[in-house]
């Protein structure tokens, strides 16, 4: 094995189970390796909002000029967007090198894809040289290979019912698992609007610097601006985040009360906060594209946050004709994500996904069937992203817009070769860079 994609294969190979949560095995693999950092860390959990928050995190903590790096994940197109080092995705020759040392420490010790690839991003970041890293949880929180780094600052965004199979079927058992990633003493900022009461009481029963949103910060804003105030500090006049969606300024107030809260390891000037925000760039989460017809692609894969891309897409303004691009993980609540959209949708495009995981277009287009409101919508079937969005393109007006929404596969697989600028009745032809 020389080649990046040469160690995810060898990845996929490794354990029968797609998920074991749990921390003993990596835990003890991550021992082997001499895992440590000697910078703040951040960790984020939570049910939407994570990619978000650690974007603008790391925006902001680059523009203060401090070496940030940054594990996230899943990606949209390629392995190595999940590790960036002062800014930048880490290179594959740099990842390959990181699993080779992986497997050198384990052993007998069988992991799970995600646990191996999650310890060589850890070892990357932990040799990089870094003033400050963000980690963002893969599933739930206390038994995520993430959490076996102790935080220095605990950042939890909105909780809803998702993974239900792994994390339970409500907010406060949800709730609780992501509460696992608080340490006693540490920050830990909640920047949900009504949290679950358990996050709450864990924060309690270990002693955590609880930060709640409207006791210990706040925001409000205009049209025009925004401001924030925390514990003895305030910004007025901010410009909105570069992410768009109203839901986004949620994401930067608790960004925004974890630097305070870290301001005396990290402190960072008013200035490089705004720049921070203004440059913050995140794709596939509300993203709009121009073009004829505009083009929005959107991660959204669970009720929660379809629900917010479905107030967003309201806020645009008015087209003649919605299209969307759809496909989705079986193991979603589809059900409620159909009916939020069903009134904004006036064509359909359902897809596969390239993973075993993944409803059949023709299971979600049934579900649709059997739940539309809309006599005069339509639908047709795909085999990939790509496939639908060509025939999207070809069926729009200029005037129309395509959404493309679901799924990291989904809005991953109309990026593959860049981002696509659309010409109505072109498919195929707009575009990419």
């Amino acid at each position: 094995m020389t080649t990046l994609d040469d160690w995810l294969a060898h990845c996929e190979r490794l354990h029968p189970k797609t998920i074991e949560l749990g921390l003993d095995r990596v835990r003890a693999v991550a021992q082997r390796l001499g895992l440590a950092f000697d910078c703040p860390v951040f960790t984020v959990a939570g049910t939407n909002g994570k990619g978000s928050t650690c974007a603008m995190l790391e925006a902001i903590l680059l523009q203060a000029g401090f070496r940030a790096g940054v594990y996230t994940s899943p990606h949209l197109v390629r392995f190595e967007e999940r590790c960036r080092v002062r800014g930048q995705p880490a290179s594959a020759e740099q990842l390959a090198a990181a699993m080779a040392r992986v497997e050198a420490a384990r052993g007998e010790v069988s992991l799970t894809y995600f646990e191996f690839t999650t310890l060589a991003i850890l070892d990357v970041l932990a040799g990089a040289g870094l003033d400050a890293v963000v980690l963002e949880v893969g599933l739930g929180g206390r038994l995520d290979a993430v959490n076996l780094i102790d935080t220095d600052c605990a950042i939890i965004t909105s909780i809803d019912v998702d993974h239900a199979e792994w994390l339970g079927d409500t907010r406060e058992k949800i709730g609780w698992e992501k509460a696992g990633i608080l340490r006693t003493g540490r920050p830990a900022i909640v920047s949900d609007p009504v949290p679950p009461q358990s996050v709450i009481d864990r924060a309690t029963e270990i002693g955590a610097d609880l930060w709640l949103p409207g006791r210990d910060f706040n925001y409000s804003g205009d049209r025009q601006q925004w401001a924030w105030a925390g514990r003895g500090r305030r910004y007025a006049g901010l410009a909105y985040p570069a992410l768009r969606g109203a839901n986004q300024l949620i994401n930067a107030s608790g960004v925004l009360a974890a630097l305070e809260a870290l301001r005396p390891r990290l402190p960072v000037t008013a200035q490089a906060l705004r720049n921070g925000l203004a440059m913050v760039e995140l794709p596939g989460r509300f993203q709009v594209v121009p073009g004829q017809p505009a083009l929005v692609l959107d991660v959204a894969h669970n009720p929660h946050a379809v629900a917010a891309l479905a107030l967003n897409l309201d806020a645009m303004g008015f087209f003649p004709t919605t299209h969307a691009v759809f496909g989705a993980m079986a193991d979603k609540d589809l059900a409620p994500m159909l009916q939020r959209m069903d009134p904004i949708i006036d064509r359909w495009y359902f897809t596969d996904l390239p993973t075993p995981r993944a409803a059949r277009g023709t299971a979600l287009q049934a579900q649709w069937q059997a739940l539309t409101q809309r006599r005069d919508a339509a639908s047709a079937l795909f085999d990939t992203p790509q496939a639908a969005l060509a025939a999207a393109a070809a069926a729009a007006t200029p005037a129309d817009r395509i959404a493309v929404f679901g799924s990291f596969y989904t809005v991953g697989g109309v990026l593959e070769q860049g981002v696509p600028h659309l010409q109505a009745g072109l498919p195929g032809q707009g575009a990419r860079g």
